[in-house]
This record gives C-alpha cells, sequence and structure tokens, in this order.
C-alpha cells in the first residue's frame, strides 16, 4: 500500500464510532486469520509429492478432521495449562 492510500484509510478510520472500529478490528483479524490457514494449505501442498515418494498412505477427510480435533483440542489444553500456571503468579 502506498502512503498516500494509507493516510486516506486512516483518516477513514478516525471517522468511525468505537462500534464500527471493533467491526473493522474484528474483519483485519477474519483476513490475517484467513491469510495464515491459506499459507499453511501451501506449505501442506508443498510437501505432498515427498510423502507421496516416502510412502506414506493418504488420509481420508474424516481421518484429517480427527487429527486436526485432536490438535485443537491438545493446544487448547496446553493453553489451559499456561492460563492456569499464570494465574498462581
Amino acid at each position: 500500500m502506498n502512503a498516500t492510500a494509507e493516510q486516506a484509510l486512516i483518516s477513514k478510520i478516525r471517522t468511525l464510532s468505537q462500534q464500527q472500529l471493533a467491526e473493522v478490528e474484528d474483519f483485519v483479524e477474519f483476513l490475517a486469520a484467513k491469510s495464515k490457514k491459506y499459507a499453511a494449505l501451501d506449505r501442506l501442498l508443498a510437501i505432498a509429492p515427498a510423502l507421496e515418494a516416502a510412502g506414506v498412505e493418504s488420509m481420508s477427510e474424516d481421518e484429517i478432521a480427527a487429527e486436526v480435533k485432536a490438535a485443537r483440542a491438545e493446544r487448547r489444553a496446553r493453553q489451559a495449562a499456561n492460563d492456569s500456571g499464570a494465574d498462581r503468579s
């Protein structure tokens, strides 16, 4: 983004209400998360040929969903443990 476009956007943002600013922030966070997901997919697709060459069996969508669910649950458990540890400090 060039400086002129950036300044124009900042000027528009400064005219928004607190509620509108919250909506803009939510949308920016959504765009960032979407970008991260696409980047992760690109990295996964980049290693697909190597996995195939190594003889790794492919997974069904259900198996992938189960793996993702398990990884998310593990991450939430670690985060909860970290959060509770921080509460004790």
